[in-house]
């Protein structure tokens, strides 16, 4: 095994963890923002006003988008487990 299909194998990890992360977090992001403009432009400052509606985006990106967040992971591990006999030698 050699280091550059080392660091090919942590990138391709990377890559896959950083589209899961993202696709979750984005939508909290863009609610976090839209509420607090709300927040701002009526001065009200509750903290659950914040903290519901990116819960539940969260909850509905994760119903929506998990059965495909699921078969990336698990591609991702079946060509790790794959290229084991190439990556010993």
């Amino acid at each position: 095994m050699t280091p550059d299909s080392v660091l090919t194998i942590f990138q391709q990890a990377l890559q896959v963890l950083l589209v899961m992360i993202m696709v979750v977090l984005i939508p909290a992001l863009i609610i976090g923002l839209l509420v607090s403009m709300f927040q701002a432009a009526t001065q009200i400052n509750e903290m659950t006003l914040s903290f519901i509606p990116k819960l539940l985006v969260t909850l509905v990106t994760l119903l929506l988008a998990g059965p495909w967040l699921l078969r990336l992971l698990v591609d991702y591990t079946e060509n790790l487990i794959h290229d084991i006999p190439f990556l010993i030698g």
